[in-house]
């Protein structure tokens, strides 16, 4: 069984939006880095996602036309095996993503990146029902804390905490960074 990390918009653009804060920066960073090298180290390929739509103007973030919408600063670098701009939540809409991991026999992903309830939950969403077997690290995913209706704090750690329990056993296997990096290694039969 093949596996594929997918590193789901680690961009810029999030830095210049209202609500971004870096009081889960550094921690995520350090997640998503070792993932990212633990899958290079290991052979695995490595797919890069960024996120581009609305206005197509210098002033909106997530527009090609700001350069934001570039590798986060602290990402490590690395070079992708593929990469591809998204326009919708899921990283397999309309991207040709689903296309790149069936012609190169990937058969398992490790989803991580930026929004953790939003592209990232909705991708291992849309993958799980397409086939594909799918690890969540929900270490080196990445999110901000939000308004219930009521206007009362949804803080970010419930948030990647709901999204754990919703996606696990259902769509998902939970992992931490060296598990989802044990299981690539133990599916491939390397061991390392």
């Amino acid at each position: 069984m093949k596996t594929c990390l997918i590193v789901i918009d680690a961009q810029e653009s999030f830095r210049h939006r209202p609500y971004s804060s870096e009081r889960d920066m550094p921690a995520y960073l350090a997640a998503q880095n070792a993932l990212i090298e633990g899958a290079v180290a290991r052979g695995l390929p490595v797919v890069r996602v960024l996120h581009a739509d609305g206005p197509k103007t210098a002033g909106n973030p997530f527009a090609l036309e700001s350069g934001h919408v570039a590798p986060l600063a602290g990402l490590v670098d690395f070079t992708p095996a593929a990469s591809f701009v998204k326009s919708r939540h899921s990283a397999l809409v309309g991207t040709g993503l689903d296309v790149w991991l069936t012609e190169n026999g990937i058969s398992r992903l490790i989803i991580s990146g930026i929004r953790t309830e939003q592209c990232c939950e909705t991708t291992t969403r849309h993958a799980s029902d397409l086939g594909w077997a799918v690890d969540y690290v929900p270490d080196a995913t990445l999110t901000w804390d939000m308004r219930h209706l009521d206007g009362s704090l949804l803080a970010a750690s419930d948030i990647k905490a709901r999204t754990a329990a919703v996606l696990t056993e259902r769509f998902a296997t939970i992992c931490s960074v060296p598990q989802a990096l044990a299981r690539a290694a133990e599916v491939a039969g390397t061991g390392a």
